[in-house]
């Protein structure tokens, strides 16, 4: 079966995202190395429209370094699954709009063969972590505190802790720490 993975940037007080981290190119390297696990991304909206145009373009134009680049190549060739109900049309020929609910629809991507599943966004990955559809999550900590940001579960507390194994630890170059965990079954 299929493996659910969430990776994401966290700055060391805790707020997740990319705004005051430390975005070089070993970070990006680290993040195509797990896309390339993977064949599938699944975005809320607010995530989403982050992401896209904005790396579709940089793969198109090869405007950024031969790391990012890569990296938006990367992107670029996923298939990404967005759940929205104020988004009808995308122009990405690589997104489609979820039709079948969050759950209903991990449950049968896992079932189909493939590479790993990757979530691409907090909400989507705070509502599977809470009924425990997520099976590895990939932290990358950076050496800055931000001060103000989201929060994995701003919007969906967990009812109950959910435990990790760690798997592996890696110090990148310019501090960050990037933790990998098996979610605890």
């Amino acid at each position: 079966m299929r493996k659910v993975v969430f990776g994401i940037n966290a700055s060391a007080d805790g707020f997740y995202g990319h705004t005051g981290m430390v975005v070089d190119d070993v970070l990006h390297q680290y993040f195509t190395d797990l896309l390339r696990t993977t064949d599938q991304i699944l975005y809320g909206r607010i995530t989403y429209e982050l992401m896209v145009p904005f790396w579709p373009d940089v793969a198109k134009n090869k405007s950024m370094s031969k790391v990012s680049n890569e990296f938006a190549e990367v992107f670029t060739g996923l298939e990404k699954i967005l759940f929205s109900h104020s988004i009808t049309k995308v122009e990405d020929p690589n997104t489609t709009i979820a039709k079948l609910p969050l759950f209903e629809t991990v449950s049968k991507l896992t079932k189909q063969v493939g590479k790993d599943i990757c979530i691409g966004s907090l909400s989507v990955a705070a509502q599977l972590s809470e009924v425990g559809l997520i099976d590895e999550y990939h932290f990358v900590v950076h050496p800055v505190i931000v001060g103000s940001g989201p929060k994995l579960f701003d919007n969906l507390p967990l009812k109950q802790s959910l435990f990790l194994d760690l798997i592996d630890t890696q110090t990148l170059p310019a501090g960050q720490i990037a933790l990998h965990y098996q979610t605890r079954r």
